[in-house]
């Protein structure tokens, strides 16, 4: 089965916790602090394979978990970090969020691009040690991996791709020129999902990958019969073969065919306009005469081989100048950067929030009941500007101030 959209759960590791812990030893007296760090969670990053032909693998099985990092423990001793999963998709694989905002675009296999960031393991009561912390009681707690739904689409990665109304013999075609073996039959719409077939003797380009497209219908710009699932597998085709229906059950005049053809392709994307194409007739078998000597185009006949060989040669020379002007991009990804700093935003209950990855590390602490904890999370908070923040937000007394987990009533300084 081929599977061009889906969606995919990610987890990350969450980091592993600090610990408190003191040194104890017969014969040391007032041992210090030696709690260890805990271990980073496992990242999980999306990575392009050559050998991952669809999104099957996602449809039924969505979710991918990396793992965690473990805690630290005494003498210093940290906790082992999470190990980094990769999921490998197709050549192609368009990634956004579940609004449909693009995030990266992996156009060509190796490339890579980081789905969810593991938390970062917490410190050991041993990094909080000072000269005014001489036995600090507290550590912090590991921080919680990256979570999300995201949307993958795949775009077919070929040289050429079939343009054609349903049953204009496209399948019929790619079985001949190459070992693709799609479903062919007397009626339309036998495919309904994309095919690629490899065409060895390509003439000048060597060989080429074709890609067979379910067919399309006037309106499929607009989304008619799946239009739109089945146009997005052209955008990345270097050459367009368009076929034209020469045969007497067709339905509608190869001239008028051709029409709504472009016509469509030109409202999806307007570059697909300006594509380099071969316009041919075919199933040329099934056209009298008189029809062949009126179109004035190319005619070829899948069934008897026809037409196929001057065919072939001739999307070998297209697909040649093709790659020599326009070669594809390498390692297309679109990264859009993280937030840093803090920031204050109202939530709906009335309560401030406080957003950024400092400030809710800095009360991350295993016990801000203790003082010194308490202390070195308000001075860590000032130093970060939470102060100014909660001014310029408008901040009151006795208001509600939330970071990460710990929620706490406003009092300026």
């Amino acid at each position: 089965m081929f599977v061009d959209e889906c969606q995919v759960h990610l987890k990350a590791g969450d980091g592993g916790a600090g610990v408190v812990s003191f040194r104890r030893e017969a014969h040391v007296a007032l041992g210090g602090p030696d709690g260890g760090d805990g271990g980073n969670g496992g990242d999980i990053w999306l990575v392009a394979d050559h050998n991952v032909a669809s999104l099957l693998q996602f449809k039924d099985h969505p979710h991918r978990e990396a793992t965690s990092g473990t805690h630290g423990q005494g003498k210093r001793r940290h906790g082992r970090s999470g190990t980094d999963l990769e999921v490998f998709v197709p050549e192609g694989t368009v990634i956004r969020d579940m609004e449909g905002v693009l995030l990266a675009d992996l156009a060509e296999a190796g490339a890579r691009w980081l789905g969810a960031r593991g938390g970062q393991g917490g410190r050991g009561n041993a990094r909080f040690l000072s000269n005014l912390r001489r036995a600090p009681k507290f550590a912090e707690q590991g921080e919680r991996g990256e979570e999300r739904w995201l949307r993958l689409e795949l775009k077919l990665m070929a040289d050429v791709a079939l343009v054609g109304f349903p049953n204009a013999g496209k399948s019929t075609l790619i079985s001949r020129i190459s070992a693709a073996k799609p479903k062919v039959a007397s009626y339309p719409f036998t495919t309904l999902e994309p095919h690629l077939g490899v065409v060895r003797e390509g003439g000048a380009a060597g060989e080429f990958v074709v890609a067979d497209i379910p067919g399309l219908v006037e309106g499929a710009s607009e989304g008619r019969g799946l239009g739109h699932r089945f146009l997005r597998h052209i955008e990345r085709a270097r050459v367009l073969l368009v076929l034209v229906d020469l045969g007497q059950d067709a339905g509608r005049a190869p001239a008028a065919q051709l029409e709504v053809l472009l016509d469509e392709l030109a409202k999806y994307d307007p570059s697909l306009a300006e594509r380099p194409r071969l316009v041919v007739g075919s199933r040329a078998d099934l056209a009298d005469a008189d029809l062949l000597r009126e179109v004035g185009l190319p005619a070829a006949s899948a069934v008897t081989g026809e037409g196929t060989a001057w065919l072939v040669n001739k999307l070998g020379e297209l697909v040649a100048d093709a790659r020599a002007s326009q070669p594809r991009p390498r390692r297309t990804v679109v990264h859009r950067p993280l937030p840093t700093g803090v920031f204050v935003e109202r939530a709906p209950d009335g309560c401030l929030v406080v957003r950024g990855r400092q400030a809710e590390r800095a009360v991350a602490l295993s016990d801000l009941t203790d003082v010194g904890a308490l202390a070195y999370a308000q001075g860590r908070l000032k130093r970060l500007g939470v102060d100014r923040a909660l001014a310029r937000a408008g901040a009151r007394e006795g208001d509600r101030v939330r970071i990460g987990a710990f929620e706490f009533e406003w009092e300026p300084d």
